[in-house]
């Protein structure tokens, strides 16, 4: 039987395969007559099919072949209190029953969505004590550049209207969220983006920084900042925004004189600082907000994922007080969605930060699974022919492949070798994602050290037969 998928109906042949073989097959051939992947290939994807995850728990997958897979980036990022919570499968039902759905528009407003705000309230650092809702990172995001400018526009200045973001950074797929994130890939495919958006460039020391020291490219790279403003004008910006680590864009940890750096900048020019919190939001890098793994305080910031730990959709912006209040005062905020802090996603977000707190998660990793992760991962790829370099804290790292670790001299088809790598977690039943020259893992925050060493120990087989394919081992 030929390799190549063919996505037509099934045939006879097909239905002769014993019984798990042949649900797989047609699995496949439905998601490939009628369903559009994210960021993906179709024609490459429909030729292979697509693998089916049927269910999950814990930190584990399972496929319709029946494989366990261990889930090195807890979904997208988000599966903080990993699957199949009870209390939050029940948090989400108890709700369905009571109140499925009503809006917030028209004066009107519902308990979980009160009771989830006076809660973020309480984790959130202090002077952020008013909320936005909305369905996702991208949407929080629209949600910033509407904050900020009317904001601005509240307290008489409306001419600051330029938010300047960095080049390799996400921030989503809407239009306004791709615009913000510096992705080129992205915005060749946009039919237009959103004015008054610049960019700089990013705090990627190993792929960047040349003969400096990491500190003072950290400082070179903030300084860009400035030069920015300057060139705009400070009257005319409205707003930095930043990942505190960038996610998407590699795991990419910026130096320790970076964010400093940049608060200072803000500051004297009176520009808001806004920090992308999706990813690094509800305790992935052992603290309750990655801003505070890195010592400066925004002014807004835009959660999802690990707010309801991906149950079910849910974003939110986090406002501080000083543009709370003037928002609050300012008139009309003309913008909202119509699920904007729905009740069911509501009741999953207040019981999935309960777990969070109350169950000691976030503590855990901080004082135990993160720092045995992170020296874990260390010293199994310490002097590895691959990896050039490990960044990360908590449960969240990249790791550089590269062809020389000294120079930091990286592989002209770096990305190929990232697919290779990550074709290999496949077929080893490792969930390990490749950006480009880098592979990231992320793991749910439930994770054991039993499992931390399962996940580190097939990271390394799967680099380590990377590097054979490569003639490097």
């Amino acid at each position: 039987m030929s390799n190549v998928f063919d996505p037509r109906p099934a045939t006879h042949a097909v239905a002769s395969q014993t019984r798990a073989a042949r649900a797989t097959r047609e699995w496949q051939q439905l998601d490939a007559a009628h369903h559009i992947h994210p960021f993906s290939d179709m024609g490459s994807l429909n030729k292979v099919g697509s693998r089916v995850i049927t269910k999950a728990e814990g930190v584990y997958l399972w496929d319709s072949d029946g494989n366990k897979i261990i889930d090195g980036m807890a979904g997208l990022w988000c599966v903080n209190v990993g699957y199949g919570r009870k209390d939050l499968a029940e948090a989400a039902y108890q709700q369905i029953l009571e109140l499925p759905y009503y809006n917030t528009f028209f004066k009107t407003t519902h308990p979980p969505v009160i009771e989830l705000s006076q809660l973020l309230a309480e984790v959130t650092p202090a002077g952020f004590e008013h909320f936005f809702y909305c369905n996702s990172g991208s949407e929080g995001n629209d949600t910033v550049l509407r904050v900020v400018h009317q904001y601005w526009a509240s307290v008489g200045k409306p001419g600051k209207k330029y938010v300047i973001s960095r080049k390799n950074g996400y921030h989503g797929s809407t239009i306004a969220g791709a615009s913000l994130g510096g992705m080129g890939y992205m915005h060749e495919q946009m039919p237009s983006q959103v004015s008054h958006i610049v960019h700089i460039n990013q705090p990627y020391w190993f792929g960047e920084g040349g003969d400096m020291t990491p500190e003072q490219f950290g400082l070179q790279r903030a300084q860009e900042l400035e030069a920015k403003i300057l060139e705009l004008g400070a009257e005319n910006v409205a707003a930095f925004i930043g990942e505190p680590f960038q996610g998407a864009g590699g795991v990419i940890f910026p130096p320790s004189t970076y964010w400093p750096e940049i608060q200072r900048i803000c500051r004297k020019y009176d520009v808001l600082l806004c920090a992308d919190e999706v990813i690094g939001g509800f305790g992935r890098t052992g603290e309750w907000f990655a801003h505070q793994h890195f010592g400066f305080e925004p002014d807004t910031m835009t959660l999802a994922k690990g707010l309801t730990s991906g149950y079910v959709p849910m974003g939110a912006v986090a406002i501080n007080r000083r543009i709370a209040d003037a928002l609050i005062d300012g008139g009309d905020f003309n913008h909202g969605l119509t699920y904007s802090g729905h009740p069911v996603a509501a009741a999953v977000a207040v019981a999935n930060i309960r777990v969070l707190r109350e169950g000691g998660v976030i503590d855990q990793v901080k004082h135990a699974t993160g720092p045995y992760f992170q020296d874990t991962l260390r010293q199994a790829l310490d002097g590895h022919p691959l990896i050039g370099e490990i960044a990360g804290a908590g449960l969240v790292a990249g790791m550089q492949l590269t062809e020389d670790a000294k120079t930091r001299k990286r592989f002209a088809n770096g990305g190929d070798i990232g697919l290779q790598c990550r074709d290999h977690c496949f077929r080893n039943n490792l969930i390990m994602r490749a950006t480009g020259d880098r592979m990231l893992l992320s793991p749910p925050l439930v994770i054991s050290k039993a499992e931390i060493d399962e996940l580190v120990g097939k990271a390394k087989l799967c680099l380590d037969l990377t590097a054979k394919d490569l003639g490097l081992l």
